[in-house]
């Protein structure tokens, strides 16, 4: 049997987050307390307590998620089978790649929390919006976007079938989620995010986060990091580097990521953080296969009186 992690990205947040873990495992109280050191804040604070205002913005929520992630990943590491490949979704992708040991914890909290702080500031000065589109297949969701006249507007998630995102600014996305409506998408939803991720509007973001990834110590991964960017087996420290900066402005193919590490033997999903949203994915991912949401203490016992 072969093992897959996967790790959520943005939106798995949630106040209360890790706490229970923390207070029953040393180990991830530990990554909690060098999360803190690190930032300078009581990330740990606003992880357990909120506000959710604070939490949810992009500067915290990516490095909360990274760490408690990386919390649980300390807690199983040495119960686990052996781990053959590993995926994150948006900035899970720095999770992944800290369980694969391509980067020390330290320096991918610093890097997302940056990576945050960036794309806020871009979504700033180059306003942009993100709409769900559900019930349309992959290619129709692309044409929709190449149709669009008022602006900008490029899929940004191919998270599973019938369920994409787009990403562009505000006119583009609004004239995308009419034609997308008109096609028969069963339905459109505007995202509350603070600007267009995943599309060409992020270039500034991706310049900055480029800069500081270069500073940075890349090691091989033990294992395949399937890249959010093109789907495909990262086997090397600098590839590694070069698409964490790409993948800012390229869309997150998940759905092919996860359908191509099945493709290469995974036959077990272990999505290790906060909320279940990559394991509900994998209901259609990676229909009929095994998907297990690990994150709190009761998790914990459940995955381990399965074994």
């Amino acid at each position: 049997m072969a093992l897959a992690l996967i790790f959520p990205g943005q939106g798995s947040q949630h106040v209360g987050m890790a706490r229970e873990l923390a207070e029953a495992h040393p180990a991830a109280a530990d990554i909690l307390s060098t999360a803190d050191d690190v930032l300078g804040f009581s990330l740990s604070g606003l992880m357990a307590d909120g506000p959710e205002d604070e939490l949810t913005a992009t500067k915290n929520a990516q490095p909360a998620l990274l760490t408690h992630s990386v919390a649980v990943l300390r807690v199983v590491q040495d119960r686990l089978p052996p781990v053959e490949m590993a995926a994150g979704h948006s900035l899970g992708e720095f999770s992944a790649y800290v369980a694969a040991g391509t980067l020390d914890f330290e320096d991918a909290l610093a890097a997302v929390r940056l990576r945050g702080e960036l794309m806020h500031e871009t979504g700033v000065t180059r306003p942009g919006a993100m709409a769900a589109v559900l019930g349309l297949d992959d290619h129709t969701v692309e044409d929709v976007c190449t149709r669009v006249e008022a602006g900008v507007c490029v899929p940004a998630n191919f998270n599973s079938r019938g369920q994409v995102v787009i990403s562009g600014d505000l006119a583009g996305v609004r004239e995308a989620m009419a034609l997308a409506t008109e096609a028969g998408a069963k339905k459109v939803v505007e995202l509350n995010v603070s600007g267009a991720f995943h599309s060409p509007l992020m270039e500034p973001a991706a310049d900055g986060l480029r800069d500081h990834l270069e500073k940075l110590t890349f090691r091989d991964p033990s294992y395949p990091v399937y890249s959010n960017a093109t789907a495909e087996p990262v086997r090397s420290g600098e590839l590694a580097r070069q698409l964490l900066v790409k993948q800012l402005t390229s869309p997150v193919r998940w759905a092919a990521s996860v359908q191509r590490m099945v493709t290469h033997g995974a036959d077990r999903f272990m999505e290790l953080g906060p909320g279940k949203v990559l394991s509900t994915l994998n209901r259609r991912n990676a229909k009929g296969l095994s998907s297990r949401s690990v994150g709190e203490p009761a998790d914990i016992t459940s995955w381990e009186s399965s074994e």
